[in-house]
């Protein structure tokens, strides 16, 4: 479990294909305090780590990852959000995050608006995904609060720390990024896609 407050950056240092499964390379801050069969949000997606060196650590996405998320895309150079799983009795700023990505969203609105920046997501509804407006989402492992919620895309406005300090300040127009709703908008919209 995760709380969708990310910790640091990440920067692919290499991706090795394996019959159907990725091996991903990663040189970050958080290295020296990682241990091998801990799990690790990279984009909301929650990876066990099963190497270890002095700066980089490895991970491994079997096909089932690769085909739910935007993880295919990844390119050596890229920035990826980290996030540790939480620890009992800490704070839980974010929202509760599974790490287990729903879909993959396209950005279609990057403007930056005196101070702070509104991203607007679109995703494909049939695969019965709600956004609640003032609920939560996990963006690329990023908690938010979602604002203009209709029933195939949503936005959120980012704080000039969050734009800083994780991947948003990459996204443009077109941009592929990792869905997580919020566990209790999943519960609302089974009940109604069973009526």
């Amino acid at each position: 479990m995760f709380t969708g407050i990310i910790e640091t950056l990440g920067v692919i240092q290499e991706i090795k294909k394996e019959k159907d499964n990725i091996h991903i390379t990663m040189n970050s801050s958080i290295t020296s305090e990682l241990q091998i069969d801990q799990s690790v949000a990279h984009n909301g997606i929650c990876l066990t780590v099963v190497a270890l060196n002095d700066t980089s650590y490895t991970v491994t996405a079997i096909d089932e990852t690769i085909k739910k998320t935007n993880l295919g895309s990844w390119q050596e150079g890229d920035r990826v959000n980290l996030e540790r799983a939480m620890k009992l009795g800490d704070r839980l700023d974010g929202h509760i995050v599974q790490g287990h990505v729903d879909q993959i969203g396209t950005c279609i609105v990057a403007d930056e608006t005196n101070g702070s920046w509104l991203y607007t997501f679109e995703y494909d509804e049939t695969l019965n995904n709600i956004t609640i407006e003032k609920g939560s989402i996990t963006v690329n492992g990023v908690s938010l609060t979602v604002v203009n919620s209709n029933k195939n895309q949503f936005s959120v406005a980012i704080i000039p720390y969050t734009h800083e300090h994780t991947n948003f300040n990459s996204f443009k127009v077109g941009t592929k990024i990792n869905l997580e709703f919020d566990v209790i908008g999943k519960y609302v919209a089974r009940l109604y896609a069973n009526k």
